[in-house]
């Protein structure tokens, strides 16, 4: 069965999407842990992220820095915070995370946001004016 991310991907599921390639996607976390929360996903689906190919991995990477650099220009915040997690969906993904401090990286789930659909709207807009 295709993972959440691979049916955001085929288009199955609606989302915010920032950028696409052949083998990547790039889209708003649909609950951030901060404003402009981007996961990026490789559209081949494996769990763990260090299963991919030496290519394919670094390719993910490349692809995941474009995103972090239009954000950081986007989003005003020092930098962009970086996690890869991958319990709760069984689809390697990366997380881009704007952040002034170390606690803008906390995934505790108490703590995530909850954007109207015109914020997220604006805030891929303006990543992806960046682009």
């Amino acid at each position: 069965m295709a993972s959440i991310f691979s049916r955001i991907i085929a288009g199955e599921i609606p989302c915010y999407k920032i950028a696409e390639t052949e083998d990547y996607f790039a889209f708003l976390d649909i609950s951030p842990v901060q404003m402009g929360h981007v996961l990026v996903v490789p559209k081949d689906e494996k769990d763990y992220i260090f299963d991919y190919e030496d290519e394919y991995y670094a390719g993910l990477w490349k692809f995941a820095k474009k995103i972090a650099e239009a954000q950081k220009r986007a989003i005003p915040c020092r930098k962009i915070g970086v996690a890869v997690i991958g319990l709760e969906v069984p689809h390697a993904h990366i997380h881009l995370v704007p952040m002034n401090n170390e606690g803008d990286l906390d995934f505790d789930g108490a703590k995530k946001l909850h954007p109207t659909p015109q914020q997220m709207e604006e805030i891929a807009e303006k990543i992806r004016k960046e682009l």
